[in-house]
């Protein structure tokens, strides 16, 4: 099982970051940091009510809750923390407790609301302000990426080629409405596009994320903290290899002892956890199938994410 851990807030970084790491310590688990690393501009983020499907995903997780009235506020009534100056110490704090860390983007809610229909000078500054960020907290140059919101564009997916990085995870399999696989074979593949295929490995989240689950009714059950993590843990009795995807403001706050539920369960039916670099160090040298870039939906979450083609 892998476990990729997005952190996208200020207060994420702060509070969940800590509590997930001591977290995972405690069971022996790896993982895969992926930090956003410049301004926190959450406030943002209320534009997207017009959107399809938003309401009910914000009535379904209960956004003030988790993520907190302030951090609602950053970017309209409220400045925008900037969230790699000010939690430098933080991230650098799980890169020494011996975790993977990586990009998951510069300015979380700008990257997600307009990467897709963004050109190659956008997209090339915004990952190359977070590249040279977290070179500057970490000291050296990151090694992967998971795009926010699962969401990229096609000069996206060669930029990851043109700073050398070997693996990422910026996508999503595709999904039944139960949660289910809807492809048993989705798995690693590279992309190709116009100019060939692409050599950066893309490691897609199996699985769906509990915000997605949370509120939902599934086969006559509505899904809440009473239930959810054994929802999750039907879809991984049938060993394969997984990737988790969990957020700092959600398993590492309110909804850590349901995380840790997941952590027992799939400790039980055999599972190891691992980085996405233990990820990659098992599937290198396997032969990985080809896909072109890819959009559709998935159950519990509004608007269009990179998805495979199965």
């Amino acid at each position: 099982m892998t476990l990729k851990i997005d952190v996208d807030t200020y207060r994420g970084t702060r509070e969940g970051v800590p509590n997930l790491v001591r977290l995972l310590q405690a069971h022996g688990a790896d993982a895969t940091f992926l930090f956003s690393l410049g301004p926190d501009h959450t406030g943002w983020a209320l534009r997207r009510a017009l959107r399809p499907g938003f309401f009910q995903k914000v009535s379904r997780t209960s956004v003030v809750e988790h993520y907190g009235l302030k951090t609602l506020m950053y970017g309209v009534l409220l400045p925008a923390p900037d969230i790699g100056r000010d939690c430098a110490a933080e991230m650098r704090a799980v890169r020494n407790a011996g975790f993977e860390c990586g990009i998951h983007t510069w300015d979380h809610v700008v990257w997600q609301d307009n990467v897709r229909t963004r050109g190659a000078d956008w997209t090339r500054d915004l990952m190359q302000r977070a590249f040279d960020r977290f070179a500057a907290i970490f000291g050296t140059a990151p090694r992967t990426h998971g795009a926010a919101g699962w969401q990229m564009n096609a000069h996206a997916f060669r930029q990851l080629d043109t700073f050398g990085f070997q693996y990422a995870s910026d996508g999503r399999v595709a999904l039944r409405e139960d949660g289910a696989i809807a492809a048993v074979a989705s798995g690693p593949y590279r992309l190709r596009d116009a100019a060939g295929t692409l050599s950066c490995l893309q490691l897609p989240t199996t699985l769906p994320t509990l915000d997605e689950l949370l509120g939902r009714t599934i086969e006559g059950d509505v899904i809440d903290a009473s239930n959810i993590a054994a929802k999750l843990l039907s879809l991984t009795a049938v060993p394969r290899d997984h990737v988790f995807t969990l957020h700092a403001e959600l398993e590492g706050q309110k909804l850590a002892p349901i995380f840790e539920q997941l952590l027992r369960g799939w400790k039980a039916q055999g599972y190891t956890f691992a980085s996405m670099a233990g990820l990659y160090a098992q599937v290198a040298d396997q032969n990985h199938p080809l896909q072109d870039l890819q959009w559709g939906e998935l159950p519990g979450r509004s608007g269009e994410l990179v998805v495979d083609a199965a």
